[in-house]
């Protein structure tokens, strides 16, 4: 899983494999170990919540995703979910799930667990 911030916006990608695993187990996280310190960001189901949340606290950041979108996610061919969070002092935070897809450009990583862009397909 990868996670990307800039400003006020948190944007998680996912392989085959991560949304196989998440799809089972209703959760996904990765750890980065800063010495001492250890940061997590996680995926989790939710029979709770209505939209795609987040939640901050101990180092961690939680997306949750309602079952019924994780659901559909996991078994179509569908992108994704956003939602536009509203937090404190009248600002806005953008949430953005996604599968993660192949480079169009030459990159030397393996991407073979990631999925077909949509734009590779496309006939000119």
């Amino acid at each position: 899983m990868t996670i990307r911030i800039k400003g006020n916006s948190i944007r998680y990608r996912l392989t085959r494999p991560e949304i196989k695993i998440f799809e089972a187990e209703g959760y996904l996280e990765e750890r980065v170990e800063f010495g001492t310190t250890t940061f997590v960001y996680a995926l989790q189901k939710s029979a709770i919540e209505k939209n795609l949340s987040a939640e901050f606290s101990q180092n961690k950041i939680i997306l949750s995703l309602p079952e019924s979108m994780a659901d559909e996610w996991t078994n179509s061919e569908r992108v994704g979910f956003s939602h536009q969070l509203n937090v404190s002092n009248g600002k806005t935070l953008s949430l953005l799930v996604e599968k993660d897809f192949k480079c169009l450009d030459n990159v030397a990583e393996d991407q073979s667990d990631h999925y077909e862009n949509p734009l590779s397909l496309k006939k000119i």
